[in-house]
């Protein structure tokens, strides 16, 4: 007889199967447990709304080759128990790469089968999910013919911005006097960089206090770009793209810190959020690993403005006075507390009312973060290619999978007190990533 309050299909024995022994998990060198349950207040930065997302952009990337390429860098992982045996992975990958193929070699692209494709998880190569990836982000237009000119006028956006918005107040106050073309009356000075006191303007100066001094501007986003440089240092510390003393590491170190600076530069009311540099390493990472070597060149340009589209859609969970509102962090998880109810009354009532736990203590990370920091990186990827499919947007499909990450250990939770259920969930265990995705796409609304 089913169980009352928990919908016929999870009264199947996959619900109650005995939880798989304890796997190592490369997320625990990256988020050893906590040794309280109490969670750490969220470090959230006030903002309004972000100002509107720049218009459809379309790159230029060669079509996807039809041979086969190298996996991902760093890609190898395991997807925890219950994975699928590698015959009929690799079969599927390779049936799932062939539609992908054939449907963006297309002149003009069914964005409609792309998502449906993309929903049910990429096969691992870098240039497809490079390329699918802009194309749900609408960073590319469906129509190819308009990728090149639509690409370049945004790449030369982006460099606009960088020359503006990361220059040094020396260098800005030069370039200004440069523009006005004027030439001195007075004698020139030999030394070096020095000015005379007549060509020292109130703005000019670095003790100025003016709204409109560059310099003043300069040292009130110094805390900012402090915090932006502290956190890509520790972005996937486990990775050598991203960590370590090479070249290649460093420079994509600047470049996360040139797009986060910038986005905090044009978005003052939002500026920068502590984790944000989570939300844009995915990104980054895909496009940089392009094996059109054109496209990776200009990696950081193009994850700017994809960061700032996906980012346009989460918004309000980095607002802090829409915190309490109808479309701020609480709410959101309030929705999905609802959505858990709606679905399994049973865990729903053993959570938050037998046990006492707050959503807020383990759904803040799970939702502001994207899921980056429940599961190893690959994984994720996997994660976000159905969450950037979904045309209902990536909020709903996001608390869809934050509720079936409850279902999937209900009977770990069903069995649990306050405290071994709030580490289970602060520290989520392995899982087959497509099962976890299946689950989910089981809860949509009919």
């Amino acid at each position: 007889m089913a169980k009352k309050g928990i919908p016929e299909w999870l009264n199947s024995s996959l619900w109650s199967s005995s939880p798989p022994p304890p796997l190592v998990d490369d997320r625990l060198l990256r988020n050893p447990p906590a040794t309280s349950v109490t969670p750490p207040s969220p470090p959230i930065v006030e903002r309004p709304p972000l100002s509107s997302s720049p218009s459809t952009i379309s790159t230029a990337p060669a079509p996807p080759s039809k041979s086969e390429v190298n996996d991902l860098q760093n890609g190898t992982g395991n997807d925890g128990a219950g994975s699928e045996t590698p015959a009929a992975t690799s079969v599927e990958d390779v049936s799932r790469k062939a539609q992908v193929v054939a449907e963006l070699s297309k002149k003009v692209i069914d964005l409609k089968e792309v998502r449906k494709i993309a929903s049910q998880g990429l096969p691992d190569d870098a240039g497809i999910r490079s390329l699918v990836w802009k194309l749900l982000l609408d960073y590319l237009s469906p129509d190819r013919s308009l990728w090149s000119s639509e690409l370049a006028k945004k790449r030369s956006q982006y460099k606009q911005f960088k020359e503006e918005l990361l220059m040094n107040p020396s260098e800005v106050t030069r370039k200004m006097d440069k523009s006005k073309g004027g030439e001195s009356n007075e004698p020139k000075i030999e030394s070096p960089g020095a000015l005379s006191r007549s060509d020292i303007t109130h703005e000019d100066h670095p003790l100025s206090l003016g709204t409109t001094s560059v310099w003043n501007n300069f040292f009130k986003d110094t805390e900012v770009l402090e915090q932006i440089d502290r956190d890509v240092m520790r972005t996937h510390p486990d990775m050598h793209f991203f960590s370590g003393d090479s070249a290649a590491a460093k420079a994509n170190q600047d470049a996360l810190k040139n797009v986060l600076t910038i986005f905090a530069k044009l978005n003052p009311g939002i500026r920068y959020v502590q984790g944000m540099n989570e939300i844009l390493a995915p990104i980054y990472y895909i496009f940089k690993n392009d094996p059109d070597k054109g496209n990776a060149a200009f990696a950081e340009s193009d994850a700017f403005f994809c960061f700032v589209e996906l980012m346009s859609g989460f918004r309000d969970n980095f607002c802090q006075q829409l915190d309490n509102s109808v479309v701020g962090i609480r709410y959101t998880i309030t929705r999905l507390s609802l959505l858990l109810k709606h679905h399994d009354e049973e865990l729903w009532r053993h959570l938050e009312v037998t046990t006492k736990i707050n959503p807020q203590f383990y759904a803040f990370r799970w939702i502001t973060l994207l899921l980056t920091q429940e599961f190893n990186f690959v994984e994720s990827l996997h994660i976000w290619d159905t969450l950037l499919s979904d045309p209902e947007g990536p909020q709903e499909t996001l608390l869809r999978i934050c509720c079936a990450m409850l279902i999937l250990v209900r009977r770990r939770l069903l069995a649990g007190d306050f405290t071994s259920n709030l580490k289970l969930l602060q520290n989520y265990p392995p899982t087959n990533i497509s099962h976890m995705l299946y689950v989910a796409d089981k809860l949509r609304a009919k």
